[in-house]
């Protein structure tokens, strides 16, 4: 029975690669539990497997967390690090009783696997160490320290999200808490650091449910209170099979680079096997407040690209302009003209850009889509026209655009009210639909057929600008 007051939960990522979409919705779901609750959350790097783990991996993991706005209470805590006190602890479960030294050698390891593969059931340790004298042991040999298990009866785990689930105590087996060179197993320094870092509550994925079981019978070994559990369903593809990189199973910095705000990214994790009746978003203070895993699924979860860029077209429709250009930057820097659009940036673009951020944000669902709706503003003149502005700029276009130059160039201000009065004064005396003059316009300015509203490219550009790239096309 769990007594500690405060809530104490962990993220626990493995650092041999990028911190996956999976992952990320495990951490927030930890951390919007603990904030609930008004307590912690902390993070383990669980860097045992040394062969595999790499600093690499421990920063994309760090700054993927962070470009999400989930990081762990406290500094993270190494797993390796402290080896010395998961063999302390092993030592001491020998010394009262409850592990002991096994000698098997790998070629009685592979006998009992053909065996239990004949007889068609799961491969078992047989316990053969289990009660004999070490003094019996092959001279030399080295032993790896199992757990003595109970062999009857069932262990039983009350969990948050799936309910009372049982496994028979046969099943699981003596398993191997320390390896014959030394060093723990993931199953022994997980119970011991989640013991002394006072996790309250472990909420993973439900591929650790069985690992529950084990881990729990060495909390009860050790005489420690077991955390209370929570596993969360995985998330599968919208066709219902296991997630795959097709599906969306990328890491955090590639949906950053794909042009997802973090806040949409975010709300749409919460989405992901949790439910608070039909609402869709939610801002932080809102998932803390309401967040709960009674509202958990059992079902998986299924990823969805599209679900994910309507909520995002959403979050950078209502974000403002420093907002949105700030959330650009890592855009820009994975373009493949992106030292072109810094420079572009750096010589004027950056006041035109911001002006006409909301306009864009209304045409895309990505950053990326926004980034490319914007790279009229960075381009040199004259512009280079695609397919459809080169059919708008017919003969006709071109004419009334010189006209129009005359009467821009002869306004007094330059704001939206004048430069879109001259327009339509423009269109009224050659009798044409304001979309006939406005069209033209919008390919001059742009090179494309669509954009923000054509009196505001016209403004952010500046009258130098502008007038220059009507100039350009006009005769």
């Amino acid at each position: 029975m769990q007594t500690k007051s405060k809530v104490v939960t962990r993220f626990a990522p493995s650092p041999t690669g990028f911190l996956h979409i999976g992952g990320a919705r495990t951490a927030l779901f930890n951390w919007l539990y603990a904030r609930h609750h008004g307590g912690e959350m902390k993070l383990r790097i669980e860097d045992t497997d040394r062969a595999r783990s790499t600093d690499a991996a421990i920063g994309a993991i760090l700054d993927g967390l962070g470009w999400l706005g989930i990081e762990g209470d406290g500094a993270p805590i190494y797993q390796f690090a402290r080896a010395e006190r998961h063999r302390e602890v092993v030592e001491g479960l020998v010394a009262a009783g409850h592990a002991y030294r096994c000698y098997a050698s790998q070629a009685e390891l592979a006998e009992m696997r053909e065996k239990a593969a004949a007889e068609g059931r799961p491969p078992r340790y047989d316990g053969r160490w289990r009660d004999r004298d070490p003094s019996e042991a092959p001279a030399g040999a080295l032993p790896v320290i199992r757990l003595k298990a109970p062999q009857v009866g069932e262990t039983m785990i009350e969990d948050a999200v799936q309910g009372t689930v049982r496994f028979a105590n046969k099943e699981l087996d003596d398993l191997v808490i320390l390896r014959s060179d030394g060093t723990p197993t993931y199953m022994l320094a997980v119970v011991v650091d989640d013991h002394d870092m006072d996790i309250t509550d472990i909420i993973r994925g439900d591929d650790h449910l069985t690992n529950a079981a084990r881990q729990s019978l060495i909390y009860q070994a050790a005489g420690w209170e077991v955390p209370r559990m929570a596993h969360i369903p995985l998330i599968h593809g919208p066709d219902g099979a296991k997630l795959s990189k097709r599906h969306g199973a990328l890491g955090v910095d590639a949906y950053r680079d794909m042009g997802y705000l973090p806040e949409a990214l975010r709300n749409y994790l919460v989405r992901l096997g949790w439910s608070h009746g039909d609402d869709e978003f939610f801002s932080t203070e809102e998932m803390v407040a309401q967040f709960g895993l009674e509202a958990v699924g059992r079902s998986p979860a299924r990823f969805d690209f599209a679900k994910l860029e309507n909520m995002n077209g959403h979050y950078m429709r209502a974000a403002t302009p420093e907002r949105l250009r700030e959330a650009l930057d890592p855009v820009i820097d994975v373009a493949e003209d992106g030292a072109a659009v810094r420079a572009a940036l750096s010589a004027g673009a950056e006041a035109p850009l911001l002006q006409l951020l909301p306009g864009l944000a209304e045409r895309a669902k990505t950053l990326v889509e926004l980034l490319e709706n914007a790279r009229f503003l960075f381009k040199p003149r004259p512009l280079a026209l695609d397919e459809k502005a080169a059919k708008i700029l017919d003969a006709d276009a071109r004419r009334h655009l010189g006209a129009l130059h005359a009467d821009l160039t002869a306004l007094p201000d330059w704001t939206v009210e004048a430069v879109e009065g001259a327009v339509r004064a423009y269109a009224e005396r050659a009798e044409l639909k304001l979309g006939k003059v406005a069209q033209p316009l919008r390919a001059a300015l742009t090179g494309t057929s669509t954009s923000p509203g054509i009196f505001d490219v016209l403004v952010a550009l500046g009258r130098e600008e502008a007038l220059g790239r009507i100039a350009d096309q006009a005769s």
